[in-house]
């Protein structure tokens, strides 16, 4: 076992956790933070996206004993303990969401996004979403909302 100390989502934790758990599994297991989801296991959908020390990363291609020391944000903590954020808002109002499944990836990739580039273009915004997989969208409605916030 790895003793891992880190913050999520404004909480400190120290954890132990075996060599070879993902951080996705770690998240989701051991914390019980079940808004990070996991889809492929490779990297390749996106829908794990959580924020890793200020960047968006995937969590099911890093092992929780990588993240001693480190600061992440999940879904949960993105809004903390008050209303939705302008961008989760947008997302309701736009429809940008249909099953679920890979709206907390994308929040978290959009909003590393916006942290980055405040006014990003419609392409960038498109962009961005090329490595977030979404299967009943159409990504539209997707791209709307992030460009209402990002007043484009």
């Amino acid at each position: 076992m790895i003793s891992v100390r880190t913050t999520v989502n404004g909480r400190r934790y120290q954890e132990e956790v075996e060599p070879r758990l993902l951080l996705s599994d770690f998240l989701r297991g051991q914390l019980g933070l079940t808004g990070t989801h996991v889809g492929c296991e490779h990297g390749v959908c996106g829908a794990c996206t959580v924020r890793l020390d200020g960047v968006a990363v995937r969590s099911c291609l890093l092992l929780a004993a990588q993240i001693d020391g480190s600061e992440i944000v999940t879904v949960e903590g993105l809004a903390g303990n008050s209303d939705l954020t302008p961008l989760q808002e947008a997302f309701r109002r736009h429809h940008a969401l249909q099953c679920g499944f890979c709206t907390p990836g994308i929040l978290i990739a959009a909003e590393d996004l916006l942290s980055r580039e405040p006014t990003p273009t419609r392409k960038e915004i498109v962009d961005m979403l090329s490595g977030q997989l979404c299967r009943c969208t159409g990504y539209t409605p997707i791209v709307d909302a992030i460009a209402e916030v990002a007043g484009a």
